[in-house]
């Protein structure tokens, strides 16, 4: 579904040029969920702001669903943006005056689609908000604004789900929601979802996790432990063997 290769980029400050990400190479399945984990400065939010094209590549290749991404023109990629990429964000984003639900329907209407508020009903149901669906933003927790926001990122049926530290705002109980929510949304639709974290909880839910060093690929874990709690474990020791070395 994804494939990046060997993509680079690089920010000048002043004279000095700063290379973040230094030829990362990696691909994402069809139904996977995958995590990119790092230290502060490794190049997790710059490899997901290349893949979301809100900042291109100095060079390298963005393909998401067979098509290269990374040299489209605006236009053109905000269609990929709407239509193909489901975003959810640290703070949600969600509009104050819109419900749950219509928060839910904005991606399709800002395409100018019709609106069939029985998708959104649908989703919903899936993720365990139908009982608030009618309310604004300002009258749920956290976990449900989160949860309202993985369903718009879904809204559209997109290729690909980017998700940017989507448990750093909430408490333990709410993590585990919006973490069991991504897994629902792979398990149950069949959603592929790309997640930039810290948090070692959050990433043990994925299939495979990437860690960054450094501007590259440092090493990529598979999740074929016996339990969730194992392959936690085995995250934790690997990101200690990295900051001993």
């Amino acid at each position: 579904m994804l494939n990046v290769k060997d993509l680079h980029k690089s920010y000048r400050t002043g004279k000095a040029t700063y290379e973040v990400l230094k030829g990362v190479s990696l691909a994402v399945r069809e139904g996977e969920f995958v995590a990119v984990m790092g230290p502060s400065g490794s190049g997790k939010t710059t490899l997901l702001n290349c893949i979301s094209c809100y900042i291109p590549a100095d060079s390298g290749s963005i393909t998401l669903g067979g098509e290269e991404i990374a040299r489209l023109d605006e236009q053109a990629l905000a269609k990929v943006r709407n239509q193909k990429l489901g975003f959810v964000f640290q703070d949600f984003l969600l509009l104050d005056g819109l419900t749950v639900r219509e928060n839910i329907l904005l991606p399709r209407i800002i395409a100018g689609q019709m609106t069939d508020e029985s998708d959104a009903d649908s989703l919903c149901d899936v993720f365990g908000i139908a009982a608030i669906k009618h309310k604004y933003p300002a009258e749920i927790s956290g976990g449900e604004k989160q949860r309202t926001a993985v369903a718009r990122a879904l809204i559209n049926r997109p290729l690909l789900i980017l998700a940017d530290e989507p448990t750093g705002n909430l408490d333990s109980k709410s993590s585990r929601a919006v973490i069991d929510s991504f897994a629902q949304a792979r398990d149950s639709l069949g959603a592929t979802i790309f997640m930039v974290t810290h948090d070692s909880f959050a990433a043990s839910f994925c299939d495979r996790v990437v860690i960054l060093r450094d501007g590259v690929v440092w090493r990529t874990l598979t999740n074929d432990q016996p339990s969730r709690g194992a392959f936690q474990d085995l995250l934790l020791d690997a990101i200690r063997s990295m900051s001993a070395e």
